[in-house]
This record gives structure tokens, sequence and C-alpha cells, in this order.
């Protein structure tokens, strides 16, 4: 994501419309007491006890994340950031969860749709991060396929199959997005928090 104040600016306008909207349905639903079709998807209410798994969850595949890349010696391989970055990686635990936990995923299509999609998805999200190739500014296209690369794409596709696990699974009854969006921002703020303790915030 681009790191000029602006574009930050925006996403986090842009994810808090976003999270506005989801209220509002949240609101609607809990007043009629019915989901309604044309409204946002999981826009549900969830117990505080999934709230928490959720949270922990995020939190252990971060933790396997930081012990993975100190035992692999690729620690030092990570990238900086700015500090306000944290802003719009919170703001990507509502867009993110919207685009692939709310809309890309085959529902009602029967159980192996269901858990074929949220394989899927979760590999093209995995993918989309960008680990394995590098387009900074000045420099020519270049793959990488380094040991790092597979490793925190393999960190992104458990933590979206994490994600879709907290909406599809039998615990989520109302099949709310908001806990995924917790365990997502969780997790993103887990990031930030790693990377200023290693000194790679600046």
């Amino acid at each position: 994501m681009n790191e000029s104040p602006f574009m930050i600016l925006l996403y986090v306008g842009v994810a808090a419309y976003v999270g506005y909207m989801y209220w509002g349905d949240y609101q609607s639903n809990q007043t009629s007491g019915q989901t309604d079709p044309r409204g946002m998807p999981g826009a549900t209410s969830a117990s505080w006890g999934l709230y928490g798994i959720a949270v922990i969850g995020a939190l252990l595949i971060l933790a396997a994340e930081t012990g993975g890349e100190i035992a692999l010696g690729i620690a030092s391989e990570q990238s900086e950031m700015v500090w306000y970055f944290v802003f719009a990686i919170l703001g990507a635990g509502i867009v993110e969860e919207v685009i692939f936990r709310g809309y890309l995923v085959v529902d009602n299509k029967g159980r192996a749709a269901l858990i074929g999609s949220c394989v899927g998805f979760s590999l093209i999200f995995a993918i989309i991060h960008g680990h394995f190739w590098s387009n900074e500014e000045g420099e020519a296209f270049a793959w990488t396929f380094t040991t790092k690369a597979f490793f925190t794409t393999g960190i992104l596709l458990a933590n979206s199959l994490w994600f879709y696990a907290l909406r599809f699974g039998p615990w989520n009854k109302n099949r709310s997005l908001f806990p995924c969006m917790l365990a997502h921002a969780a997790s993103n703020f887990g990031v930030f928090a790693v990377k200023l303790a290693q000194g790679f915030v600046v």
C-alpha cells in the first residue's frame, strides 16, 4: 500500500465509512430481529467469547510467525514501516474482511463449495500481498522467491483461513463478520508492535 499520508488518510476514510455502513445494518438487523438480505454480509451479532477466541487465534499465528522468522534467521529481512501506517493496517481489518470474508466466498452451494472457496480465496489473499515480487520505486520488477517470501505468504494464508473459520464455523451461528474484523485488526496491530520492538518502524 502507498505510504503517502494522503493515501493513508483516504484509505482510513474508506474503512471508517464501510464500518459506519456495517454498524447501521447491524443496528437495523437488531431492531427488526431479522437479517436484511439487501444489507452488508455478516452485519450480525456474535458472542463475546467468539471475539476473545478470534483475537487469541490471531495472536497465536503472529507468535508463530515471529518465532518462525527468528528460527529461520529471516527476522532482519522485514520491511520498514512509517509509524502512521498503523492507521491504514487497522483500517485493513475492516476493508479486507468485507471484500474477502464478506463477498468473496461461495455460500449456499453446499459445504464442499464453501470450504473450497475459502481455501481458494485465501490463496489469492496471501499471494496478492506481494511478497513474491519487488517493484520498488526506481527499481526494475523482480521476482523474490525467497524463504522470507514463502514463509510470510504461508502465514498470510493461515491468517485468511482463520478469518474464514471464524465467520463460517459452527461457533458463529449468525455468521457475523465482526469477529473477523477484530481478529484481522489485532493481527495487523500485533505486526506493527513487533516491528516497533525490532526497530522496523520509522
